[in-house]
């Protein structure tokens, strides 16, 4: 699975980014997407995750009610719709699938198995 991120830019705190994640070669109907950021001296923190099949959704307790996780299953694009932005969400933002597993984490960064390259969202005061 091959993931590309984009749509990340600076921002004033209160306004938006949609952040979208493309994915190619492999069928994702069993797969789990998830956002993750970074910001420079911190450890990778879980945003989103989304179950590609049937649409579930999960957030990290700081986004939740800002953000919102979503799919379009016709052209395998994951989207992070930002809204509210606060400087503190200023990060390098990743997309992450994980294939079929019995036991799932889909908030530990070291349980998905491909990951795009990260797109730099800052959000000024």
């Amino acid at each position: 699975v091959q993931l590309q991120a984009s749509g990340g830019g600076l921002v004033q705190a209160g306004g938006s980014l949609r952040l979208s994640c493309a994915a190619s070669g492999r069928t994702l109907g069993s797969y789990y997407m998830g956002w993750f950021r970074q910001a420079p001296g911190t450890e990778r923190e879980f945003v989103a995750a989304i179950v590609w099949s049937g649409g579930s959704t999960i957030y990290a307790t700081s986004v939740k009610g800002r953000f919102t996780i979503s799919r379009d299953n016709a052209i395998s694009t994951v989207y992070l719709q930002m809204n509210y932005l606060k400087p503190e969400d200023t990060a390098v933002y990743y997309c992450a699938a994980m294939g079929p597993r019995p036991r799932l984490e889909l908030r530990r960064a070291d349980e998905y198995d491909y990951w795009g390259q990260g797109t730099q969202v800052t959000v000024s005061s």
